[in-house]
C-alpha cells in the first residue's frame, strides 16, 4: 500500500475526528492539564500515528495542531513538539499489540479505581461496566513516568489483546479499531468507574451479576456500534472544529 500523505484527505479525516476526540474529552472531564494522548494508527500499513502535540489543552487541539509520527515515535509532520512519554506508550501499544486508536487519560475515577488493591473496574456491577466484561487487563507494576521505550513495552505486554488496560497508580488506556468506537468506550468506562466509586462510598453491600449475564451485555454492546457512531457524530455538532490560523 502507498504510504499516505500527511495532507492526504483520508489523513485530514482522521486528524479531524483526533481532534474532535480530544476536545470531547476536554467537555467530558477526561484531561488533565496539557498531559496525556490519542493517537491513531494511519491505515496504509506504514506504521506511522497521528498523535496530539506537546503544551496544548485538549480543549483547543484543532486538525491542524495534530503531529504524524513514525513506529519509533519520532515526528514526522506538524508545527508542534512531542512529549516524550507518549512516544514510548503510544509506540509501544501500536507495535505489539496491532491496536489502531489508543487513548490515554487519568481520568479521574477510572484512575482512582487503579489505586485500589483490585486496580480495575467490577465488570460485573452496573450496565456501563458489564459492556467491558473480558475486555480488560490490569498492569499493576507502576515504574514511573514512561521515559524509555522498555516501560511502553512493558506496558502494552501486559494489555495484550485487551482493549482496556488498567494501569496500577498511575491511569487507563483506552484501544480501538475506530476514534469513535474507542471514544465512546473512553467515556463509558469513565461513566461504569464513576458508579462503581460512588457505590463503594456508600458503604453498602454491592450486588454484581453473573459472569454468563455481563458476557451477554458485552456482547449485545459489540454486536452494534450505531450508537457509538451517533454520540461521535452529536459530539461533531455540538464541539464543533473553530477557525484556526494554523489549521491543516
Amino acid at each position: 500500500m502507498t504510504p499516505l500523505d500527511f495532507e492526504d484527505p483520508a489523513v485530514r479525516r482522521l486528524r479531524a475526528d483526533l481532534a474532535l476526540a480530544l476536545r470531547a474529552a476536554a467537555h467530558h472531564g477526561l484531561a488533565e492539564g496539557v498531559c496525556n494522548h490519542f493517537s491513531a494508527e494511519l491505515p496504509d500499513g506504514s506504521g506511522r500515528f497521528l498523535l496530539n502535540p506537546r503544551g496544548l489543552m485538549w480543549s483547543e487541539v484543532q486538525a491542524g495542531d495534530v503531529v504524524m509520527v513514525d513506529a519509533q515515535g519520532q515526528r514526522l509532520a506538524g508545527r508542534h513538539e512531542v512529549e516524550p512519554t507518549a512516544m514510548f506508550i503510544h509506540a509501544a501499544i501500536h507495535r505489539l499489540c496491532r491496536k489502531a486508536c489508543v487513548l490515554h487519560t487519568h481520568m479521574p475515577h477510572a484512575t482512582a479505581l487503579t489505586l485500589t488493591t483490585e486496580r480495575a473496574l467490577d465488570t460485573t456491577l452496573s450496565q456501563n461496566a458489564m459492556r467491558f466484561h473480558g475486555r480488560t487487563a490490569v498492569d499493576a507494576h507502576y515504574s514511573g513516568l514512561a521515559l524509555d521505550a522498555r516501560e511502553g513495552e512493558r506496558i502494552a505486554a501486559a494489555m495484550g489483546h485487551a482493549d482496556v488496560g488498567f494501569l496500577g497508580n498511575h491511569g487507563v488506556v483506552v484501544c480501538g479499531a475506530r476514534i469513535d468506537h474507542a471514544y465512546d468506550d473512553l467515556y463509558y468506562l469513565e461513566r461504569a468507574c464513576q458508579a462503581q466509586v460512588l457505590a463503594q462510598a456508600s458503604g453498602r453491600p454491592l450486588a454484581p451479576v453473573d459472569a454468563a449475564l455481563a458476557r451477554r451485555v458485552c456482547e449485545q454492546t459489540l454486536g452494534e456500534r450505531l450508537q457509538s457512531e451517533l454520540f461521535f457524530e452529536a459530539l461533531r455538532r455540538t464541539l464543533q472544529d473553530e477557525p484556526h490560523e494554523h489549521a491543516g
